[in-house]
């Protein structure tokens, strides 16, 4: 199968000090998959008729932790449990993100590799940094928190061998998040379905395993903080990669959470950037519509009244302006994502 060539050009300056030479996945219609075996339904029948590859036999497992003493240890020991008995190759980083607490001596008694920030720069950075010193084809990120069970893990391990990312799907399982926060996870989400025309099962998991081939290009487009992962989904899907969903249960976690209100403002930011670098059109034609339409309606109430107003006009122009520019941003985007 032909593969193809990485979209960005700037690769190499992420992944320098790889081990492997990074190379895209073949390119695919992204694909929600719900895995059979545990009784969900698929969402792709094309994707359901493909044949299972043999897992993957080598695998690297980031835990970003900061200020986690009282669960780093515990998800450790989950992650041994899970993968002992598949009898693969595989490794734990953890990386302590400038944590406070007992959170680097906890994950340094487990025995597993600790990477450790000087001073507290995001879970985005952690994971970049965490991706950057592994070596293995495959990746796995989960959360220090006691929140992801790492029983999923070989599951996901099989249906990466088809994937350019596999995601925990928190589903209903989601009742774990306080009320508070989800009317904003709502939106947020809607958003994201309605720019990367696609049906999001789980916008910001935190329990996913990539193709390292896949992850790697976009590493300078993923932010420090908390959007990571908002990110990487919104990047994948928008490259017509395959994506893959499995259902999953979501814990209580273990400690506060680290997510803060004004959080959800920078994850719409977020949203709106990546849309714009991939598909400006998206934000460019419906906005243009807006004024387009506000604007024509106004100067056919006006020509009723014999009076065309300023209104009218700015508002026609107005929508033009915008359509004009999106299609000079569909140019540039084009030409930047371009093999």
């Amino acid at each position: 199968m032909k593969r193809a060539e990485p979209i960005f050009g700037n690769v190499e300056t992420f992944a320098r000090d790889l081990p492997i030479t990074p190379r895209d996945i073949p390119v695919r219609g992204a694909e929600l998959l719900y895995d059979a075996g545990v009784g969900a339904k698929s969402y792709s029948h094309q994707a359901a008729q493909r044949p299972q590859s043999e897992a993957p036999r080598a695998l690297s497992v980031i835990i970003p932790a900061y200020n986690e003493e009282g669960a780093v240890r515990r998800t450790v020991s989950d992650v041994r449990a899970a993968l002992d008995p598949l009898g693969i190759t595989y490794e734990i980083i953890v990386v302590d993100d400038g944590s406070e607490d007992r959170t680097v001596m906890e994950a340094q008694a487990s025995g597993v590799i600790v990477l450790s920030n000087v001073k507290n720069t995001g879970y985005g950075a952690s994971l970049k940094r965490g991706v950057l010193n592994s070596s293995h084809p495959y990746i796995a990120i989960i959360d220090a928190d006691g929140t992801y069970p790492a029983h999923y893990l070989p599951l996901m391990l099989r249906l990466a061998a088809g994937a350019a990312m596999v995601v925990g799907d928190r589903g209903a399982s989601m009742r774990n998040v306080p009320w508070v926060r989800r009317p904003a996870k709502f939106v947020l989400n809607a958003l994201a379905n309605f720019l990367a025309e696609s049906r999001i099962a789980d916008l910001n998991s935190g329990l996913r395993i990539f193709n390292r081939t896949a992850l790697v290009p976009f590493l300078g487009l993923m932010p420090s903080g908390f959007s990571f992962t908002t990110t990487i989904t919104m990047c994948m899907l928008c490259s017509d990669m395959p994506v893959v969903y499995t259902p999953i249960e979501y814990g209580k976690r273990i400690g506060h959470s680290k997510i803060r209100a004004r959080d959800f403002f920078n994850f719409v930011i977020l949203l709106l950037r990546i849309i714009m670098l991939f598909n400006p059109l998206r934000v460019f034609l419906p906005l243009g519509l807006l004024f387009f339409s506000a604007g024509t309606l106004k100067a056919i109430y006006d020509v009723s009244r014999f009076n065309l107003s300023e209104g009218a006009i700015f508002g026609i122009m107005a929508g033009i302006m915008i359509w004009s520019l999106g299609l000079i941003a569909d140019m540039m985007s084009r030409l930047n994502l371009r093999p």
